[in-house]
């Protein structure tokens, strides 16, 4: 069986970073993905998903260091739907736990805004979970990304 997500989209708020009771860095953010196309009658739709991310250990702190809202990035991970209770009711929230990461705005795209003590690679990186022991570690690996076909008459 298969649980992958792979998203492209823009950070809506800039990484919000907790630890755990162990120390380990938990990032969270939203990311939006849009898609436009052409109704029935011509007119062009664009549609916005909004996906809530979660990334550990490495990941977390170099979301923490680099990402900012308004920023492209790519995520790779898993999907995953947990529940919580709040004020007596049940509910559940889906997220994308990451293991797979990379910048996709360029440093002169990124405008340094509040940022610029923290040095920003010329190269976008890409970085990686690695699911070694129980600490993990960070090791940039450019995902495969394929180039689609630009199509704007389609709907998917």
């Amino acid at each position: 069986m298969v649980n992958k997500a792979i998203l492209v989209g823009n950070l809506g708020k800039d990484p919000v970073v907790r630890h755990t009771a162990n120390g380990v860095p938990i990032a969270t953010f939203s990311l939006a993905t849009s898609e436009s196309y052409k109704d029935e009658s011509g007119e062009r739709i664009e549609k916005t998903e909004w996906h809530n991310i979660v990334l550990w250990r490495g990941l977390a702190e170099v979301a923490e260091k680099y990402l900012k809202k308004g920023m492209k990035v790519y995520i790779e991970g898993k999907i995953t739907t947990r529940e919580y209770e709040q004020d007596g009711v049940k509910k559940y929230i889906t997220e994308i736990v990451g293991n797979n990461m990379q910048i996709l705005t360029s440093r002169s795209e990124s405008g340094g805004g509040g940022r610029e003590a923290i040095p920003m690679p010329e190269e976008p990186p890409a970085y990686q979970n690695r699911s070694t022991g129980s600490q993990g570690s960070t090791k940039p690996t450019p995902p495969v990304v394929q180039e689609s076909s630009g199509d704007d008459e389609l709907p998917f």
